[in-house]
């Protein structure tokens, strides 16, 4: 197995100076790797009218080995070439059907060994549940009869959903799904040698793109994409399977409500070496039921062809989807301006439908003066659409009556505004079996709300009375509970519901609860699956920067942590910037204090028991108001945040301000090499799977629209490997070796710690082997804990 370097460069007991350590595996402090490697408790879902649920078993992390096994990365698609599915997939291990009346479980028969299972789904009686089940060698399709609680595999030839299609429910008896068309072991090898040159040209069009990554390299990338991209659309009842239209590269494929439909989106075979596979030339085409083309709707263009900045779209037809309220209608957005959002229209979208037997012209919905982002049919009457502007972060919803075509504005906010969000509607599902909003006495939604407040989130259900605007509460969680509503079950006499309730002393777990008596049911009784946890305290604090912004974090400590006796605490910071466009938005309450804490391998709360103060989810906004952008002055607002965070601490007499570390990942990472680079706050900082060089992005990054030719100063101003002589304090770099996330390459890490190594810094860098831009193989985990555990030992806590 090819060894993977530590690289290092540090003196001290257990570093070396100068060193390229092929380091063995280490574990972290025993109840670090005990919490680590604790099961979560048990998913659920729940069939269409709430009297069923199956409890899904979750599973344990990979190996390396695991990861190690073979995988294609192409067309921005990561693949098993053993069994036509994605590589780096989750899945059941259970799965135990429960009687939601009783609360009797019922064990299920039948099931494969091992289970992995995934992409659980219910037919609209609800007596029936389909799975996947991946095998070594093939994907499977399973359907659990509630009646027997057995499960029986109904394919016959094994299932492609190598692109993400997976399956759907034909009938409550039908399924349809994506086929493979021929044996993994029939796919193209690689030559010895290349036929010739990669060429790529571009003439004179303008064609800017981010950075993605697992694209298509070569002409045999391409003929590899060919091959596992291929499906035969199935219909299987009772295990008869039969073929619908001829094999292709579909992208997705969707049913008509009525049944006798199929809307298709077939990829033409032009691909591209630029972005992945969603952005390949297509065509979207409405087939019978027997597969035999009825009409093509339109011709997609590669998305290369897309304009860069925020709001602009490519100009061609996007969104297509059946119309939930008829039996077979096709809507979709064109844009008005071309793609381009600056272009001087009244109207920049159109919404557009088309009936069966799809023979006349497409007849215009509605129109909209900012960009459309969906629109949601509720009846033959009413529809719901939604509009606004990802630059200027504004969200507007609206009715739409579909007679008269006017539009009433129910809720117009900045898109990071939570403390006035209306929520969602309940959905139902309809006649058809889709899912459209619940119309309640006539006039009203139900709706399912954050309930972000000044005191943080406290969910709640209320009606909101489409012809007045008068929103209604009918239930909120209430201390000590973070309790949030997953289904509804009846609303006639009173309203009745699931939720999921916890709170700092219980495990989440499912109620069924009813604004009529008030009474709560509990469905599940779930233990708490890191105890050890419970040692902690969890306070929500809140502190103010220097131009007034509130900000707020969780703090952390141990219980038995005594300040008389104890002394000051050294601290942990983990953040991620967030961008806002109001310093009012900036400064709202999120998340809630009265959560469960549970914890997986990103978070550091696992320290707060080894004796530090761990401030967690510390809220870093980047204010931009007006015409100013947020990173015109990143750097400054950065050290803001971290100023007043650290104040904090220190004058509630818990922390250290002298030995404070820094934490993040991705662009959490991005901001610590920042404030390494710029201030001289901390004694350490440890940056996972960041980009630490924006000229590599200079198509855009984050929520920066601009380019680096637009914005060469903000560009170089926020990258720390313009800095990289200036990062003194020691900085743990740490990355997937096979990160897949666009921008942060592996090289990002590797040359901002060659740069500091090359001004005498003090950095470590750390390659998990085989991990993505999220890591999952436990060997991987615990030495990535390992490592953060001995960096902050040695330069935070015991730091001279």
């Amino acid at each position: 197995m090819k060894k993977y370097l530590f690289v290092l460069l540090l003196s001290g007991c257990f570093y070396s100076s100068f060193a390229q350590d092929n380091t063995a595996y280490k574990k972290p402090p025993a109840l670090i790797e005990k919490l680590l490697l604790s099961t979560f408790n048990p998913g659920v879902s729940f069939n269409n009218e709430g009297t069923w649920m199956v409890e899904l078993q979750r599973s344990a992390g990979p190996t390396v080995e695991d990861l190690a096994q073979p995988e294609l990365r192409i067309a921005g698609l990561r693949m098993n070439p053993a069994n036509f599915s994605p590589s780096r997939g989750t899945y059941f291990t259970g799965l135990t059907l429960k009687d939601v009346t009783t609360r009797k479980s019922i064990a299920v028969s039948g099931l494969p060994d091992p289970v992995k299972a995934s992409a659980v789904s219910w037919n609209k009686s609800g007596n029936k549940l389909a799975f996947l089940q991946e095998n070594r060698n093939a994907v499977d399709l399973y359907i659990v009869d509630v009646k027997t609680a057995k499960a029986v595999k109904v394919n016959k030839t094994p299932l492609n959903i190598a692109t993400g299609n997976e399956y759907a429910w034909y009938d409550d008896e039908t399924l349809l799904y994506h086929a493979a068309t021929a044996s993994p072991d029939a796919a193209p090898k690689k030559p010895a040698a290349p036929s010739g040159p990669v060429v790529q040209q571009n003439l004179g069009k303008v064609a800017a793109s981010r950075t993605y990554q697992d694209l298509i390299k070569n002409k045999y990338d391409e003929d590899l994409f060919r091959f596992f991209a291929r499906s035969q659309i199935v219909r299987n009842k009772n295990g008869v399977e039969t073929p619908v239209g001829v094999p292709g590269m579909y992208a997705s494929t969707s049913l008509s409500p009525d049944g006798n439909y199929l809307l298709v989106e077939r990829l033409t075979g032009e691909l591209s070496y630029l972005v992945p596979f969603y952005g390949f030339a297509s065509v979207e085409e409405v087939w019978a039921i027997d597969g035999h083309l009825v009409k093509e709707i339109a011709k997609i263009p590669s998305s290369e062809g897309a304009p860069s900045g925020f709001d602009n779209v490519l100009n061609a037809p996007r969104g297509f989807s059946w119309i939930a309220t008829k039996p077979a209608t096709v809507g979709w957005i064109v844009p008005l301006d071309s793609g381009f959002i600056k272009k001087q229209v009244p109207d920049h979208d159109q919404y557009l439908t088309l009936d069966a037997p799809f023979t006349t012209a497409p007849q215009p919905v509605v129109a909209t003066p900012m960009r459309m982002y969906s629109v949601s049919f509720v009846n033959e009457e009413l529809a719901l659409v939604t509009q606004g502007s990802f630059a200027k972060q504004r969200h507007i919803w609206q009715l739409l009556d579909l007679k008269t075509k006017a539009l009433k504005t129910l809720s117009d906010r900045s898109s990071n505004d939570e403390y006035s969000n209306p929520g969602t509607p309940f959905m139902i599902r309809n006649g058809y079996g889709r899912m459209v909003p619940l119309i309640y006495q006539k006039t009203k939604f139900i709706m399912d709300a954050q309930g972000a407040s000044l005191k943080g989130d406290y969910p709640a259900i209320s009606t909101l009375d489409f012809t007045t605007g008068k929103q209604e509460k009918l239930w909120q969680c209430q201390d000590p509970y973070y309790e949030v509503p997953i289904k509804l079950l009846s609303w006639s006499k009173g309203i009745r519901f699931v939720t999921s309730r916890q709170s700092n002393t219980e495990a989440p777990n499912y109620f069924i609860t009813s604004t009529v008596d008030k009474k709560q049911v509990a469905l599940t009784d779930f233990p708490d699956p890191q105890p050890e946890l419970r040692e902690l305290r969890k306070e929500k604090i809140s502190y103010t920067r220097k131009d007034g912004v509130q900000l707020t974090a969780n703090l952390y400590v141990s219980k038995k942590y005594n300040p008389a006796m104890d002394g000051r605490l050294p601290v942990i910071i983990v953040a991620y910037p967030r961008e806002y466009k109001q310093a009012s938005d900036a400064a709202q309450v999120r998340g809630s204090r009265n959560t469960f804490t549970q914890i997986n391998y990103g978070s550091f709360v696992f320290f707060a028991l080894e004796g530090y103060a761990v401030m967690d989810n510390t809220e870093f906004p980047i204010v931009g108001e007006g015409s100013n952008y947020p990173n015109d002055n990143f750097v400054e607002q950065l050290e803001w945040n971290a100023k007043a965070a650290i104040d904090k601490i220190a004058a509630m007499g818990i922390g250290d301000s002298t030995r404070v570390a820094v934490a993040g990942h991705s662009y959490g990472a991005f901001m610590t090499a920042n404030l390494l680079a710029h201030t001289h706050l901390f004694k350490a900082g440890i940056a996972r799977s960041g980009a630490y060089n924006r000229t590599l992005t200079p198509f855009g990054f984050q929520n920066e629209e601009r380019t680096y030719w637009q914005a060469p100063q903000v560009y170089s101003r926020m990258s720390p490997f313009s800095y990289a002589d200036k990062i003194k304090t020691p900085l743990l770099l740490i990355h997937g070796e096979a990160d897949n996330n666009p921008g942060t390459f592996p090289i990002q890490s590797e040359r901002l710690f060659n740069a500091i190594k090359g001004h005498g810094g003090t950095v470590r860098f750390v390659q998990l082997p085989f991990e993505a831009h999220g890591y999952a193989a436990k060997e991987n985990l615990l030495h990535l804990l390992w490592e953060e555990n001995q960096w902050l030992e040695r330069y935070v806590k015991n730091a001279k």
